[in-house]
């Protein structure tokens, strides 16, 4: 359940809202419904949005410094907030600020962070009282990524994504995220799936009981059904990988539907230095590392007068 000070029962809460990385993905194969089946290992990382969050009086408002990022019914943080509405029958409304820093439709889950960010902060500021299992329920209904962010750390995901095991995981990992500057729309990329790039689930329960041994565990076993299919899409992915293991990575993999790709180094000194040579490139390219706890933290909240309080707490909602 949610855990918040008696101080972050005010009208404005601030978020921060990670991003998140597949270190193991696999293509179970296609459901009657026509989603695809997954199972694919999630960790949040310390790159992350902000979202602010205030209560109102009626409608619903969502700013974005991200340019091209929607601000209506087309922006899942948007549709987040109607959904918690309808659901609860409450009338109250709400501002929604976001501060971009992870890239749209990167394979991050940006937009499904910010989306999770919504429900939990809007539940309490409005009052609604929704608890875990209701919220899971909510975030399930707007995407195979959202239930991941109200969870308390890495995890096991199967199905699209809603059916959720914690696991357990070893100190963070460095991290080298590089990202070619461009989106890979999630659809187009499942479309470019065919039967060969199946597969049984066996290299990602491989590499969750590698976990615990570190990056140098890690890196033999990362894994991603989606590579194929996002590669028919975009030449330069296979380039993109080649360069990190080149500067020192001792893996790479794509994250999620791309078309980001991860390099686990073996220290963070590596990882700077594995940054630094990819510095003349025309990528993106952070320094990051894997985080133990949840992805959604409080950062600031403040009460009708603005009082602040509740800088830096954490929690999640854990469900399956």
């Amino acid at each position: 359940m949610l855990a918040f000070s008696r101080l972050d029962r005010g009208r404005r809460l601030t978020i921060r809202a990670r991003a998140k990385v597949n270190l193991g993905l696999e293509v179970l194969g296609r459901r009657p419904d026509g989603y695809h089946e997954l199972l694919t290992c999630l960790s949040a990382i310390d790159l992350a949005d902000r979202v602010r969050l205030e209560a109102t009086g009626e409608g619903i408002e969502v700013a974005c410094d991200a340019p091209g990022v929607p601000a209506g019914p087309d922006n899942l943080a948007w549709r987040a907030a109607e959904l918690l509405r309808r659901a609860t029958g409450t009338q109250a409304g709400g501002r929604i600020g976001i501060a971009k820093a992870i890239p749209v439709a990167a394979g991050l889950g940006g937009g499904s962070a910010d989306a999770a960010a919504v429900l939990v902060g809007l539940n309490r500021l409005w009052g609604t009282g929704l608890d875990g299992t209701h919220l899971h329920a909510l975030a399930v209904a707007l995407g195979m990524d959202v239930p991941f962010f109200l969870g308390t750390g890495p995890a096991l995901a199967a199905g699209r994504g809603e059916r959720l095991r914690r696991v357990r995981a070893g100190r963070g990992v460095p991290l080298v995220v590089v990202n070619p500057g461009f989106p890979l729309a999630t659809r187009e990329v499942y479309g470019r799936l065919e039967p060969g790039d199946m597969s049984r689930g066996s290299r990602v329960r491989a590499l969750v009981r590698a976990l615990p041994g570190g990056p140098r565990a890690i890196a033999p076993r990362l894994v991603n059904g989606l590579e194929a299919a996002a590669s028919r899409l975009w030449s330069g992915l296979d380039g993109v990988k080649a360069a990190l293991v080149e500067a020192g990575a001792l893996g790479a993999v794509m994250s999620g539907s791309g078309p980001t790709v991860i390099g686990i180094a073996p220290s963070p000194a590596a990882a700077r230095a594995i940054a630094a040579a990819l510095a003349d490139r025309r990528w993106r390219v952070w320094v990051a590392r894997t985080v133990a706890g949840p992805a959604l933290s409080v950062v600031r909240s403040a009460g009708p007068h603005g009082a602040g309080a509740g800088s830096g707490s954490t929690w999640g909602v854990a469900k399956r």
